[in-house]
């Protein structure tokens, strides 16, 4: 939670995504079990503000069931047009009266992006007691983004967009990420005064930042640590580089709790995922949906497990299994298939007959009681 808390934060998700050659709109894309705006809206809520605000626009109906079911406690503003990231923050101020305070603006397709990378722009923000503060990267490949330009006491001078920039200023690595904290007065009347001569006769938020410093206002910038949280995803491409990055950040937490993963490469896990200490999880395993494995033990190599209950000191081998209960100690595999369903019971708990609890060979579900 941020010590400063905001007025708002304004999440840009109105975007039609046409490079993801899909019906589903962009920000619902999946990784790792939740949308990419899923990520976004939990980020903004380490910043504990008093309002989260979603702008969206291309399949709205969509978009609005996703929120009313995952976060109802974020506000939807309707964005008619695809009139730039200027106009969709003129059409917040415009319906809410957001005025006061201190507003962040990201966007709803930028999932690695990291809580704690935020309160950082909110303190600096702060600290600065700036009119703006824009977030900013170093990229190895600035190609695509406006350079943050300088003035020689290393202090933010403007934002250059690649199209308009010299060969000099295209060689500058520090990008701007289009994500900034704004006093929300100054910000709700430079919004009413953005220009249109662009190409593409849109508002961007860059003007804003342009009119702002044009009428003397302090604008601080902050550098992120981790450049991959300022990545957009705008196709398949990116949409796996995400799911990637978020994966091993998902395993790296669980090993720092005491899990051991054999094989980071190898092993996807959900974030509704959770994982008991001393356990293991071995090569080729997918963990997905509301997976629980409790503590001691093992699963996988070879497995897939969706919305299963694992029990402790439990054994799952080259297994498929979805929605099942396995009990503590009991083993399932190899090459074992639990349906919807299945209860396997601990080795205590012997079926008539004296078999054991293992569910084992190339018949599905042997040994397995039917819930």
């Amino acid at each position: 939670m941020s010590a400063i808390r905001p007025a708002a934060v304004i999440i840009l998700a109105a975007g039609e995504g046409t490079r993801m050659k899909s019906a589903t709109p962009k920000v619902l894309h999946q990784i790792c079990g939740q949308s990419m705006l899923d990520y976004v809206l939990a980020a903004a809520r380490e910043l504990d503000p008093e309002e989260i605000i979603v702008v969206a626009g291309h399949r709205r109906e969509e978009v609005q069931r996703h929120l009313a079911e995952h976060a109802s406690d974020a506000r939807v503003v309707i964005q008619d047009r695809q009139g730039g990231t200027g106009h969709a923050v003129r059409v917040v101020v415009e319906e809410t009266g957001l005025d006061r305070g201190m507003v962040v603006v990201t966007y709803g397709d930028t999932p690695v992006l990291r809580g704690r990378t935020l309160a950082a722009l909110v303190r600096q923000h702060a600290t600065e007691n700036a009119a703006a503060t824009a977030l900013t990267a170093v990229m190895p490949d600035p190609a695509g983004y406006g350079r943050i330009i300088r003035d020689e006491a290393g202090g933010f001078a403007e934002i250059v967009e690649e199209a308009e920039a010299t060969p000099e200023q295209r060689a500058i690595t520090e990008v701007n990420s289009g994500m900034y904290a704004f006093d929300a007065g100054l910000l709700a009347d430079s919004v009413k005064r953005l220009p249109t001569g662009n190409a593409k006769g849109e508002e961007y938020l860059t003007d804003v930042v342009a009119i702002l410093r044009a009428e003397g206002h302090h604008v601080a910038s902050v550098r992120m640590a981790d450049p991959a949280e300022v990545a957009g995803v705008n196709d398949r491409a990116q949409l796996a580089q995400a799911r990637h990055a978020i994966n091993q950040r998902l395993l790296a937490e669980w090993m720092r709790t005491g899990v051991s993963v054999v094989d980071p490469a190898t092993t996807m896990v959900d974030a509704g995922v959770s994982i008991g200490p001393e356990s293991e999880i071995g090569p080729g395993t997918q963990l997905q949906g509301r997976t629980g494995i409790g503590a001691g033990a093992r699963v996988g190599p070879g497995c897939l497990l969706r919305d299963t209950t694992v029990g402790e000191g439990a054994t799952v081998i080259h297994a498929v299994c979805e929605s099942a209960v396995i009990g503590p100690g009991a083993t399932v595999g190899p090459f074992a298939h639990l349906t919807p369903g299945t209860v396997v019971k601990s080795p205590d708990r012997k079926p008539p007959g004296g078999m054991g609890a293992a569910a084992r060979g190339t018949q599905p579900n042997e040994g397995v009681q039917q819930a």
